[in-house]
């Protein structure tokens, strides 16, 4: 059996590895991929930013060119990393996942109809598959490296996961669909 391709954009990797997590993409199962322009943001242009060594060493990311033409359509809507991944996921199987942050480059993903998940929904699925006990000190780790995550997310989540006691149903329904792969930022 073949294991679930996802496709990973600079943001979640740096941020993944910042908080001491990059392995959750592995252990999950995932076959990771990254466009050459992804591998470039992470390790070449900010060489010595926190987290660009720790995917650096991990050979188990696998860096993948997209078609061009496809990039080049994308790129003038997202930038080139987010344009790379999303052309990448384009020319994949339809159960490959894009891993995304950035918010125009997740409703772009959203219009062409491609599976996405954010950060904060990848360590929401490492919690429920067990890899992780508990979510809370990984977002508040993000939020100390300076990731901004949205309290309403935050609070869904938690309460999702078991973490916290319920938001009212108006917060919850907002945040909902920014952490279930449907929409939003992290």
């Amino acid at each position: 059996m073949t294991k679930p391709v996802i496709i990973a954009d600079s943001s979640p990797l740096i941020a993944l590895a910042r908080i001491e997590q990059l392995n959750l993409l592995q252990d999950l199962g995932f076959r990771v991929l990254m466009p050459p322009a992804v591998r470039d943001e992470v390790t070449v242009h900010s060489r010595d930013a926190p987290g660009a060594s720790e995917v650096r060493q991990a050979t188990w990311i696998e860096v993948e060119a997209p078609d061009r033409p496809r990039v080049e359509g994308l790129g003038i809507m997202v930038g080139r990393g987010e344009a790379e991944a999303i052309a990448l996921s384009q020319g994949l199987p339809d159960d490959a996942v894009l891993l995304l942050d950035d918010a125009r480059a997740r409703r772009l993903a959203e219009r062409l109809e491609l599976q996405r998940i954010g950060t904060v929904g990848l360590l929401r699925r490492a919690k429920k598959a067990g890899l992780i006990d508990e979510i809370k000190p990984h977002l508040e780790a993000l939020q100390e490296n300076g990731i901004y995550i949205e309290q309403a997310l935050i609070d869904a989540v938690l309460e999702d996961v078991g973490e916290v006691d319920a938001p009212n149903d108006n917060e919850q329904a907002t945040a909902q669909s920014s952490y279930d792969g449907n929409e939003g930022t992290l």
